[in-house]
């Protein structure tokens, strides 16, 4: 079995609705881990909320980080990474102390800092300002409102941001890099706006 779109199924929930947001704009999405059907994939989604430790070891139990390394780095197959999936996709996190990611993106995820009055987590809408072209951002105004849920972020090193958000400073909201793209938000969740950025991703 093949499909030209799938979901990367490793329990970290939101999947469904990320499904159901490609539906609306008229595309076929599988949910799986299977492997067969991952390794004949012609796009990807790694979609996630909850732990960056839990993700981690999710995909390794099941035996996907080797097969998404394959397909992503060497066979240049485009990924969408999702909240959670973004921060996965850095080199580690300080979430529930130091966990190493796929190391993808030359990252580290760090939390928001409460001291400064900010509430932690980050949720709700909050705008985009670009900083690059990126075809995932096509058709999408300047300052377009996007929806947030997450208490870290990724702090860059290496210049791959094409959007910032600012909660307290600014953070990279949206990074592309070869063919790997990310947000922060969740496109599924952000009506009009978040469609059209799915739209742009099956165009690429």
């Amino acid at each position: 079995m093949s499909a030209e779109l799938v979901i990367i199924d490793y329990k970290m929930g939101n999947l469904r609705s990320v499904q159901k947001a490609f539906e609306k704009i008229g595309s076929k999405a599988v949910i799986s881990n299977d492997k067969d059907i991952l390794l004949n994939a012609k796009k990807l989604v790694l979609p996630g909320v909850g732990a960056f430790k839990d993700g981690i070891s999710n995909l390794q139990n099941l035996g996907l980080v080797d097969l998404l390394t394959q397909k992503v780095l060497q066979e240049q197959t485009p990924l969408l990474g999702i909240c959670l999936g973004m921060q996965l996709l850095a080199n580690k996190s300080s979430e529930n102390g130091q966990t190493n990611g796929l190391g993808w993106i030359d990252a580290k995820v760090v939390k928001f800092d409460s001291n400064n009055g900010l509430k932690v987590p980050h949720v709700g809408w909050n705008d985009i300002i670009k900083t690059k072209d990126s075809p995932l951002l096509k058709n999408i105004p300047n300052g377009s409102d996007f929806y947030f849920v997450h208490s870290y972020y990724m702090d860059l090193d290496e210049d791959v941001a094409i959007a910032m958000t600012n909660y307290g400073s600014n953070f990279v909201s949206s990074i592309c890099k070869n063919n790997i793209y990310a947000t922060q938000f969740h496109p599924e969740k952000s009506q009009i706006v978040g469609l059209q950025l799915l739209k742009n991703f099956l165009e690429i």
